[in-house]
């Protein structure tokens, strides 16, 4: 099962070693890792995408809590989700195929990054399935080259996570 851990911790050196460090001690493969720093600057929001059973899910909160440097853990449950990812593709483009891409870029909200003789790079934030789709309608074209970021997600609604 897919579970998404927001984790508050302190801006010190060696925090994201010991956190991948707990997972990778508790066989829980990380999907999506992310971090920013949050409104204080000495804080940062981790964002972690894993998949494990209930157990270990438990057990990674358990030691998360454990660390030093962290100040909340929250496992955020699907329905209360709001997650986005950042996906930077570069694609085939010919003088031919650029009104095609312009109009593609256009229905799917997607930002014109750079464009060039040969190549356009597409830059679009959504959800993950919408990400894939984006993906699938580019991949005719050619793709040169996609970067994508992990996931950041926050609770909807009024509840957040603050110090």
């Amino acid at each position: 099962m897919k579970h998404t851990i927001s984790i508050l911790v302190e801006n010190n050196a060696g925090v994201l070693a010991r956190i991948s460090g707990l997972f990778a001690r508790r066989g829980f493969n990380i999907h999506s890792l992310a971090v920013g720093v949050t409104d204080d600057e000495k804080v940062s929001r981790v964002t972690i995408v894993a998949n494990g059973d209930d157990y270990t899910l438990e057990q990674i909160e358990k030691q998360l809590n454990k660390l030093i440097d962290v100040i909340k853990v929250r496992t955020v449950k699907p329905d209360e989700l709001l997650e986005r990812e950042l996906i930077l593709v570069k694609v085939n483009c010919t003088a031919q195929q650029r009104h095609e891409l312009i109009s593609i870029a256009k229905i799917t909200q997607a930002k014109i990054s750079d464009i060039s003789v040969d190549s356009m790079t597409l830059e679009l934030s959504d959800s993950q399935p919408q990400l894939e789709n984006f993906q699938e309608l580019l991949r005719p074209y050619g793709i040169k080259e996609i970067v994508r970021t992990g996931t950041i997600a926050i609770q909807t609604g009024s509840a957040s996570l603050r110090i």
